[in-house]
């Protein structure tokens, strides 16, 4: 691909492109931000279909060939294999770069590859909050970041201007930014993200383990709710147990807050205390016109689905 005429950046190192790296790969041409996008995946399948879709300007397996020159490099792999390319990738990251992640944990991150960061690089830990069920590079597409939010996670004495680099980076991605502290932003994704994950890989659990009710009927009756909780357990299995295990405090403390509510609204249907019911029902929908309102969510019936009859 010909280079662009003022990019933000010559070099661009995405270490790992799945949904997340690929996507960003697409949004970076779409803004004409990389002059050359470097992709790194540690399998030849994963490689072999970048290749053919055409996102990168170099494809690599080794990790420290990929970041070679960069002048942002973006680890965009599952949190839990950050511990081993953070050194790998070390020496050969240039002074003045930027290096940062798309991880959904930060204190972890920071734990894991701030201590191999060498001088004159600037370490800026981000989470894009955007996703989808699907993974691999042929998942990703330029608008994924559009109207999302991305959290930024400076470390203690990070530099400011790069911090405003990276910061106008994810804007012409099409994100909107913050900034926050590693550990305040752990507990807030721990409610509005992994918890929810949680429950929806149980739900989906315990209605396979369901002896009195057959699969079949889980399938053909799922309209009802147990749908939407499928949607998110259908979310890359390794990504998931790397989040658990590294945000497992947060996760823990949140877990902890949902079961004595859950355990409130065990007695409240025991008892049959109606009230207690309908506002805790209220309360919540209005939790989600509020999505809908701040633009993320559609309002449209049936969560936006098109009127395609099932297969």
């Amino acid at each position: 691909m010909t280079a662009h005429p003022n990019p933000m950046f010559a070099k661009v190192a995405l270490i790992g492109i799945g949904l997340i790296g690929s996507s960003l790969a697409w949004a970076m041409r779409r803004a004409d931000l990389a002059a050359h996008i470097a992709g790194y995946a540690p399998h030849r399948e994963t490689l072999e279909k970048a290749k053919a879709l055409g996102f990168a300007d170099s494809l690599h397996d080794d990790p420290a060939q990929a970041v070679r020159n960069a002048d942002l490099v973006v680890l965009a792999a599952p949190v839990g294999a950050f511990a081993g390319l953070a050194p790998k990738i070390a020496p050969q990251l240039k002074p003045g770069a930027i290096l940062s992640d798309v991880g959904s944990v930060k204190t972890a991150v920071i734990r894991d590859v701030g201590p191999h960061v060498p001088q004159g690089v600037h370490f800026i830990p981000a989470h894009p909050i955007a996703g989808t069920e699907q993974s691999g590079p042929e998942a990703g597409f330029a608008e994924l970041f559009d109207g999302r939010w991305c959290i930024l996670t400076p470390p203690e004495g990070a530099d400011p201007a790069a911090v405003e680099t990276l910061k106008t980076f994810w804007m012409r991605c099409g994100s909107e930014v913050d900034v926050m502290d590693a550990g305040h932003h752990d507990l807030v994704l721990a409610i509005t993200s992994h918890v929810p994950h949680l429950i929806a890989y149980n739900i989906v659990g315990t209605a396979a383990d369901l002896e009195t009710v057959t699969q079949g009927e889980v399938i053909k009756y799922s309209a009802g709710g147990f749908r939407d909780f499928t949607r998110i357990a259908a979310s890359d299995p390794t990504m998931w147990r790397d989040i658990f295990l590294n945000n497992r405090e947060a996760v823990l403390e949140m877990l902890g807050r949902f079961n004595e509510d859950l355990t409130a609204l065990q007695r409240a249907i025991r008892w049959g205390d109606g009230d207690a019911l309908f506002n805790l029902f209220t309360r919540t929908r209005a939790i989600r016109r509020s999505i809908v309102d701040a633009g993320q969510d559609t309002a449209a019936p049936n969560f936006g689905r098109g009127k395609k009859k099932s297969q």
